[in-house]
């Protein structure tokens, strides 16, 4: 497996692949992030492994998150579940030392761990020892009781094995079209994203809703919003970025922004500044 970590202010999000985290060069003045790459055994339904660290943290820090159209399973001492597409921003609060070990599945990649509509878990936390019983229980219990992360995710990638995963063609084909969403500024609308794909669009948002867990206009505006957020930072004036992002106007984008990043526009700029200085 291979790990990426950065802690350079320098590195551009895009590349880290931290896109979501808000103020992210604080956050990597306070905790360390690995990414674990998942063996090709397991590739088909894992995007990729996380690890996030600290210690000795003066006082609590907080890192708030604007969520990605993804399943996640996290474990740490605090809490061990598994968490659906979370519709508006969280945030994660840390306290002296710590670890959290997640495990980000591809789009659509969860629903053969679940055999159900992947909505029925959005917006919506699982236990781990609830949805898989004494075999959750037990690699909960294994992970917080190992201290090295590639052993942790070798741990957490045997279990997903275990229960016997099969692929999936329509979860690959959802997991083509959310990174085609994702990387191509130019989808703002749904009709767009349908006309590629060649389905209708209430076909496409039968398969979104079914695999990814929400529907194509939700996942296209918030990775409009990453981008928003990233250039933002990057000192885009707000015109400019709404024009280019779809948006009818500046205010539509100011209203969707300070509801999924926590403040407006003007007031990250201000962040942003301040922390590259």
């Amino acid at each position: 497996m291979t790990a990426i970590v950065s802690r350079r202010p320098e590195a551009r999000l895009v590349e880290t692949r931290q896109r979501g985290w808000v103020d992210p060069y604080a956050g990597l003045e306070a905790f360390d992030y690995a990414r674990h790459a998942p063996s090709p055994e397991i590739s088909a339904y894992v995007g990729h492994f996380w690890v996030v660290t600290w210690t000795d943290l003066p006082e609590p820090y907080v890192q708030r998150i604007v969520s990605h159209p993804t399943v996640n399973m996290t474990i740490t001492h605090d809490f061990h579940r598994i968490a659906g597409v979370i519709k508006g921003g969280f945030s994660y609060t840390m306290r002296g030392g710590g670890r959290v070990l997640g495990t980000r599945f591809r789009p659509g990649g969860f629903r053969p761990f679940l055999g159900g509509p992947v909505s029925t878990l959005t917006g919506c936390f699982a236990e781990i020892g609830e949805m898989y019983g004494a075999a959750g229980a037990t690699l909960v219990e294994q992970v917080l009781a190992e201290p090295d992360a590639g052993a942790a995710v070798g741990l957490i990638e045997a279990f997903l094995l275990e229960l016997g995963p099969e692929r999936d063609p329509l979860a690959e084909e959802a997991a083509a079209l959310v990174a085609m969403a994702e990387d191509d500024v130019s989808v703002t609308r749904v009709d767009e994203l349908a006309a590629r794909s060649g389905r209708s669009v209430r076909s496409l948002q039968r398969l979104f809703r079914d695999y990814v867990g929400i529907g194509p206009k939700w996942v296209i505006r918030r990775f409009r919003l990453h981008e928003a957020a990233e250039r933002v930072y990057d000192g885009l004036d707000l015109a400019t970025l709404a024009a280019e992002l779809g948006y009818t106007d500046q205010a539509h984008l100011t209203r969707d922004f300070t509801a999924a990043v926590g403040m407006p526009p003007g007031a990250y700029a201000r962040l942003s500044s301040a922390a590259q200085t």
